[in-house]
């Protein structure tokens, strides 16, 4: 929704913060600073739920993206508390979907499921937590191997055994 002062174009709102006011309506400078902030409030939930919409994401790089689209640190954080009160957004569960599903389609040893963690800014507690009910190291290569080596059945016998080693 478009927003006009005295005849001309001002600023645009979305409907959720425009929803309230009318045509003819009396703005003071305070009011208006308020409905700047209250749409620039929105955008950065909106861009940090399509972000969300990709895949889980981690609280660290929530803040990271919404950081490198221009939104200032206070704004940011009252937007990642936001989304953690809806549950949206959580490095307990995060860390936890990572492993599981690492551990599933892409098998991984316990160490770099960790790294990998890491890099994403979940703290030492949430990955210890996630790591915690994973399998043996042996099991997880185990696993790794059995898969690589169902890619390898077409193969003939010594080149293999040679791959696979």
């Amino acid at each position: 929704m478009n927003v006009y002062l005295d005849g001309e174009f001002a600023f645009g709102l979305s409907r959720i913060v425009a929803a309230w006011l009318r045509v003819g309506q009396t703005l003071n400078d305070e009011k208006i600073r308020s409905l700047q902030q209250e749409e620039t409030r929105e955008v950065a939930y909106q861009r940090a739920l399509h972000y969300l919409s990709f895949r889980p994401r981690s609280e660290a790089e929530v803040r990271r993206k919404l950081i490198e689209k221009g939104f200032d640190q206070p704004l940011v954080e009252e937007i990642v508390e936001r989304l953690k009160a809806e549950r949206w957004l959580g490095d307990a569960d995060f860390a936890r979907m990572w492993t599981e599903n690492r551990t599933t389609f892409r098998p991984r040893s316990r160490r770099l499921l960790r790294f990998e963690l890491r890099q994403r800014g979940v703290s030492e507690d949430h990955i210890e937590q996630a790591l915690n009910p994973l399998a043996e190291e042996s099991e997880l290569a185990y696993q790794a191997g059995i898969r690589y080596a169902r890619k390898l059945t077409s193969l003939q016998q010594d080149v293999f055994r040679k791959r696979l080693t």
